[in-house]
């Protein structure tokens, strides 16, 4: 009788361990067929953007070609301008530079001069040195005077240290018309005065010749009224004008060609 009870206990509890797995294995069939439902659901989801793409396509095929070579060369023309400005501002930021190292370097050559007699600017970027023709040379004279050579051996050690810089000498005068024996008229003595600094400038201290420019630009270009002996004073004067070689400059101004 003790051996029947127990392997009634036996049985019972074997039969509902295995319910209890059953259920649980029914569980996890709901939630495969669950899974399974949401993958599926993604399959479709995936099939229909599939087939608008596919759509797209077909539609961008007609222009793909054509398009795509459009594209690339407006793509090569903003690379080829983007590098055009950025070269061409790193040369305006290193001309900049040039001219601030210019106009230190000659205050500093210059220091003990007066200054009503040298002025050092920079105007539509180039580095001008204004000199009065009082310290230059005697009244309606060419002749420079000993105390001016001494100033323009100053200034050309400054140019001769800058090979990249080309000097333009020009010759000013006021409107008191002038006529001698040597000199014919304000023209004249404005650019024979500007050839006797570039010869100076070469000869004395070494400015090489194809960096040098004389002109003469007579009473035309006045800084001050002429109507006073103080304008006519300062419209009396040379300017050195230090400008860097423009020729690569001007070549770097030109846009690079683009393409078609």
């Amino acid at each position: 009788m003790r051996k029947f009870l127990i392997l009634f206990l036996a049985v019972a509890f074997l039969s509902s361990c295995n319910k209890k797995r059953i259920t649980e294995l029914q569980r996890e069939v709901e939630l495969k067929d669950e899974q399974i439902e949401l993958l599926e659901e993604s399959v479709r989801n995936l099939q229909t953007t599939n087939g608008s793409l596919l759509d797209r396509m077909a539609d961008l095929s007609i222009v793909n070609k054509d398009g795509a070579e459009s594209i690339k060369k407006s793509l090569d023309n903003i690379s080829t301008q983007y590098g055009f400005i950025q070269d061409l501002t790193s040369k305006i930021q290193s001309k900049d530079s040039l001219n601030l190292a210019l106009v230190m370097n000659l205050k500093r050559s210059l220091a003990d001069v007066n200054d009503e007699d040298v002025q050092i600017e920079v105007k539509g970027g180039v580095v001008y040195v204004s000199i009065s023709d009082k310290l230059l040379f005697s009244s309606g004279s060419s002749k420079v005077t000993s105390r001016a050579r001494e100033v323009l051996g100053k200034v050309a050690r400054v140019i001769n240290d800058q090979s990249d810089v080309n000097v333009m000498v020009e010759g000013h005068t006021d409107n008191v018309p002038i006529a001698t024996s040597c000199t014919k008229d304000n023209w004249d003595l404005s650019v024979k005065r500007a050839t006797s600094v570039v010869r100076i400038l070469q000869t004395e201290y070494f400015v090489s010749p194809e960096r040098l420019t004389a002109a003469g630009r007579s009473e035309f270009l006045p800084v001050a009224d002429n109507s006073s002996n103080s304008g006519r004073s300062l419209n009396r004067r040379t300017d050195i004008i230090l400008t860097p070689k423009l020729d690569q400059f001007f070549k770097l101004l030109e846009a690079p060609p683009l393409a078609d």
